[in-house]
């Protein structure tokens, strides 16, 4: 059976230097930990984890707190969730899947058994009242999102008012005024979202700047909510030239509407999205889209609890750079109609 001497030999590192590596207890060097795992890789090390747990007084698991709810897009949920098991078991923890809905009691419960080493936190609000419950807890945590107030916390996520400002800068770029944002569901704002409220900033923020004339909505997923989301963008102002998608679930339905209505993507309306990259190539048209980068931003905050659990905790927020993929969605608005009465050539 290989032991953890034959490890430290195979790497050419000390035992306790493995063992540190394993057990996050003290920072190593990245090249020092990457020669050890290939090392415990190439020699099918497999540490007992209950002599582990004893000799370290840890769980090596990390508990996920994730939303279960019904206006949430699940595929790029479980990207997020893929992305913090795997690399978690880089780490060699496993993960403890909690759901939302324990609130602030669920996080005293698993922290008061010392159930898991740390937590990471998903579908954060602007005002979330879990916030108060992590900065006191002895395990170190990690939010994927950005609330109102981060101080003492670690925080990671897209830049999301960026997205929603890079969205518009595109469009304008390319000439749009009129520009529409179709949001998630109502409730998402409603509870405060972190992500949801930060995008549409970037959104408001960067039409005014460009000098556009703009009008958000809230639209559910379903082909009735996507219609009343096009009337009231139509409604608030004029016919929009440009639209930005902040809802994965609602693009199937606006792209099926908007076709069954005779509107040509891009030449009659030009649609720009923030989406998977997947699902932004799957669709009828390839949509033009600031890529969520789900499993990045597990790994970031992976990395983050381990770093606390080394004894070098950094709170702050760090916020991934959005890069916005053009596809065959957008181009340069149409011209607009002749007014009534006025020579056309």
């Amino acid at each position: 059976m290989v032991t953890i001497a034959d490890v430290a030999r195979h790497a050419h590192v000390s035992i306790s230097t493995v063992s540190y590596v394993l057990s996050g207890k003290r920072s190593i060097s990245a090249e020092t930990e990457q020669r050890v795992r290939a090392s415990i890789r190439e020699l099918g090390y497999r540490p007992n984890a209950g002599a582990r747990a004893l000799a370290s007084s840890r769980t090596n698991v990390l508990a996920l707190v994730m939303p279960l709810r019904s206006d949430m897009h699940v595929p790029v949920l479980m990207q997020f969730v893929t992305g913090v098991v795997t690399a978690a078991r880089a780490h060699e923890h496993d993960v403890l899947l909690l759901t939302q809905d324990e609130g602030v009691e669920g996080l005293r419960r698993v922290a008061g058994t010392a159930m898991t080493d740390a937590l990471i936190v998903m579908d954060i609000e602007e005002d979330d009242p879990r916030l108060e419950v992590l900065r006191r807890l002895p395990q170190p945590s990690a939010l994927i999102g950005v609330p109102a107030d981060p101080s003492g916390l670690a925080c990671v996520d897209l830049d999301f008012e960026t997205a929603g400002a890079v969205c518009v800068d595109h469009l304008a770029g390319l000439g749009h005024r009129r520009i529409g944002f179709i949001g998630a569901p109502a409730q998402v704002y409603e509870r405060g979202t972190s992500f949801a409220w930060h995008t549409l900033a970037g959104f408001r923020g960067a039409a005014e700047r460009h000098g556009a004339a703009a009008a958000s909505v809230a639209c559910t997923p379903d082909h009735t909510g996507v219609r009343r989301a096009l009337a009231e963008l139509r409604a608030a102002g004029p016919e929009p030239s440009g639209l930005v998608v902040h809802n994965e679930d609602a693009l199937p339905a606006l792209l099926d509407i908007l076709g069954s209505d005779g509107v040509r993507i891009p030449d009659d309306l030009s649609v720009v999205a923030i989406c998977s990259d997947q699902q932004a190539e799957s669709l009828p048209v390839p949509i033009t889209a600031v890529a969520i980068p789900a499993e990045e931003i597990a790994s970031s905050a992976v990395r983050a609890v381990m770093r606390g659990l080394g004894g070098e905790p950094r709170p702050g927020v760090h916020l991934l750079r959005p890069r916005l993929r053009v596809r065959a969605s957008s181009a340069l608005p149409a011209a607009p109609p002749p007014a009534r009465g006025a020579p056309t050539s």
